[in-house]
């Protein structure tokens, strides 16, 4: 695995690494900021921003960037479907982020696998039948047989969209109708992961083809 790789699947995967790695990290980042002030240094240490710890200190034994990789390396052994690394459909190197739809190395834009955009509310199992993610239409327009690209909500996959189902919803004296994206292509442990989830502020893609 390269440099880059590694970057980015610690930069936006960094909900897969370890506690241990995370207090690593933090360590890094504050020892850097604080190595001119001492009085910093305590005062974060103190509050817990910091770990002491020698098995910490342990990970950066070989340096910060064989960290990052060793980091990379174990999140891919173990969970190499939650990670998706959004390389160019023609050339195939790897985009600047995740969300990216236009390569800085050949120039190849693929915007146009982007038909929609929807925000999710909640997610929900009927007994039987699909699984559902509901929300709002926030752009373009959704059909069945199209993909949902949930790579902005930490999941490396891209269900088909099955079913396409309303739901009336009363708050506050208020009625709106949400919509439901029903598929049978997530496993239980995807389901759960977006129950828990629950809502989630940021728009995420429905495409043409995956």
């Amino acid at each position: 695995m390269d440099k880059e790789t590694a970057n980015y699947i610690k930069s936006y995967f960094s909900n897969l690494m370890t506690d241990d790695e995370k207090l690593t990290l933090k360590y890094q980042m504050y020892t850097y900021k604080t190595e001119d002030n001492p009085k910093m240094r305590k005062m974060m240490v103190d509050r817990g921003w910091i770990s002491e710890r020698p098995d910490i200190k342990e990970y950066l034994k070989d340096g910060y960037e064989e960290f990052e990789l060793n980091v990379a390396k174990r999140i891919m052994e173990e969970t190499p479907e939650k990670v998706f690394l959004n390389n160019c459909p023609k050339c195939n190197k790897l985009a600047r982020t995740p969300y990216a739809r236009q390569c800085r190395y050949c120039g190849n834009n693929w915007h146009d696998l982007t038909v929609a955009q929807f925000k999710l509310e909640n997610s929900f199992q009927i007994t039987g039948r699909y699984f559902f993610l509901l929300g709002q239409i926030t752009k373009g327009e959704i059909k069945q047989g199209q993909f949902m690209d949930l790579t902005m909500l930490g999941l490396n996959k891209k269900p088909k969209i099955e079913a396409i189902e309303f739901a009336l919803k009363r708050q506050d004296g208020k009625i709106w109708e949400d919509i439901g994206l029903g598929t049978n292509e997530l496993t239980e442990e995807d389901k759960k992961y977006l129950k828990n989830m629950g809502s989630f502020t940021t728009p995420f893609d429905i495409i043409s083809k995956r």
